[in-house]
């Protein structure tokens, strides 16, 4: 068995987030090889979170989030379950980086079972229409629909869209290394994105429009 240095389970630990001693339990299991160590890590943290996963997270915080000089706004609620993590600076950390993403592309459900079964069948006209449109074959919607549908699902859902920080991960990923490394289940609930001025146009179209027939009526 190869002999495992402090300076390697320090490297390990720098690099995981993992505890002293599972860190140097992956340098034994993978004969002092770091890139496996850390593989084998996160392995079984993912595994350790798959666990977690049921257990009652009712603490956190609802963290805010301004932007582009006061004309964006996100509102996120991210629950852990000890008021103890709520206050730790990964946790915290987290909070930050998802009311970021947040803001960026404009996420509007956490994860793809909230999407209304209304919006879904709205969606899927439109892509039926745009085939229609485009020639493809009848035969071949199928398939095409599928992959359209679940990239747009990707586009519009939190846990789904790539991380705008953490290259090559999605932000359901970066919960589950969180919830690895801290060791307690943390759910994103719910959040809330205001842009200034959103809106407003459409609302004074529908008065206007509403004036004028009310005038048109009375004429």
């Amino acid at each position: 068995m190869a002999e495992i240095s402090a300076s390697t389970v320090k490297e390990v630990r720098e690099r995981s987030g993992a505890g002293m001693m599972d860190c140097k339990n992956a340098l034994v299991e993978a004969s002092g090889d770091v890139e496996k160590a850390l593989e084998i890590i996160q392995k079984k943290g993912l595994a350790k979170a798959v666990k977690k996963a049921g257990r009652v997270a009712s603490e956190g915080l609802v963290h805010s989030y301004i932007h582009a000089g006061g004309r964006l706004g996100v509102l996120v609620e991210i629950n852990c379950e000890t008021d103890f993590v709520s206050r730790n600076t990964d946790f915290k950390q987290f909070c930050e980086e998802t009311a970021m993403q947040i803001a960026a592309m404009n996420a509007q459900y956490v994860k793809k079972e909230e999407i209304p079964e209304a919006a879904l069948a709205k969606q899927k006209e439109i892509f039926e229409a745009q085939l229609k449109e485009e020639g493809k074959p009848q035969q071949a919607w199928p398939k095409i629909l599928e992959g359209k549908i679940a990239k747009w699902s990707q586009e519009i859902c939190l846990n789904d869209q790539p991380s705008i920080i953490h290259e090559g991960k999605t932000v359901e990923q970066l919960r589950t290394d969180l919830v690895a490394k801290i060791g307690e289940n943390i759910n994103i609930r719910r959040f809330v994105r205001w842009e200034l001025g959103e809106g407003i146009e459409k609302k004074k179209e529908d008065f206007s429009a509403e004036v004028a027939k009310m005038a048109g009526g009375e004429a």
